[in-house]
């Protein structure tokens, strides 16, 4: 499993917006996902595919994903085949519903990194299914939100099954999962609260539309120094019974399980170290 690779911030950037594509290189997002679907309208898809497939070999500092149309619609088949030939770190396909999903890209070009979005009431029914398929998810709460008729509400009372079926999803295929953005650009402690759900909740980082949310997520889906030093002393005092499956730490009983959880933080700590 890679958790240990920060993706504590993916920002969607329009694919066609020459501009956006260009301040890439200055963003501290971990990853960069060029949009070629909800963000350019149909005029500008082709453009906006060649746009993307140029930039890609370019941008060897971050991750960058690429976003491509759904299959069903008149640009995915061409998305797919550009966007695979231009090699980005990985391929996000949306409207996802079933593993048949993943199959049918697979198929058409094999040997691609694949993260599903999970936007649908069906792909959250499938999650444990598509997640065995892919090598990443994605929550999209908003259209998640429109397909079940729901409001939007301050605490995501709403979503909490769905976010906890694709958290358990991705655990159980071992791969990465990220929470669903925040859409109020100007409220900056909304998005710090958020954030922390979704941490709480167990995903590895949150998707973001404007890079003024960059820093705020970074930080909140980063191991702070008090998490740092508690995971030291738990490997330390584990190190020193070597023969014990269970101890005594500050009052705590810890089990090997924490020993793991220790080092999954640390390991993440020294991998935004290394940034």
């Amino acid at each position: 499993m890679e958790r240990a690779r920060p993706r504590r911030s993916v920002l969607f950037m329009p694919g066609s917006n020459a501009r956006a594509l260009e301040k890439v290189h200055g963003l501290g997002c971990d990853v960069a996902a060029l949009d070629l679907e909800d963000a350019v309208t149909p005029e500008a898809k082709q453009a906006a595919r060649e746009a993307v497939c140029a930039a890609i070999p370019g941008f060897a500092e971050k991750e960058i994903f690429v976003r491509i149309n759904a299959l069903s619609t008149p640009w995915g088949e061409e998305d797919l085949k550009a966007v695979a030939q231009a090699d980005p770190d990985a391929i996000i396909l949306p409207k996802v519903e079933t593993a048949a999903d993943i199959g049918e890209v697979r198929e058409f070009e094999d040997g691609l990194n694949i993260w599903a979005m999970i936007e649908t009431p069906a792909a959250v029914l499938n999650a444990a299914a598509i997640a065995a398929q892919a090598d990443g998810l994605i929550l999209g709460s908003n259209d998640l939100l429109k397909a079940m008729g729901a409001r939007a509400m301050a605490a995501r009372e709403n979503l909490w099954t769905a976010m906890s079926l694709v958290v358990l999803a991705a655990r159980a295929a071992g791969i990465p999962v990220i929470d669903g953005t925040y859409n109020d650009i100007g409220d900056m402690a909304g998005l710090a609260g958020a954030c922390a759900q979704g941490r709480d909740f167990g995903f590895d980082g949150k998707t973001l539309i404007h890079p003024s949310q960059i820093e705020t997520a970074n930080n909140v889906f980063s191991p702070s120094e008090a998490e740092i030093s508690a995971a030291r002393a738990v490997q330390a005092a584990f190190a020193l019974n070597p023969d014990k499956s269970v101890i005594a730490l500050n009052g705590q009983m810890l089990e090997r399980l924490h020993a793991e959880d220790a080092a999954r933080i640390l390991a993440l700590a020294k991998a935004i170290q290394k940034q």
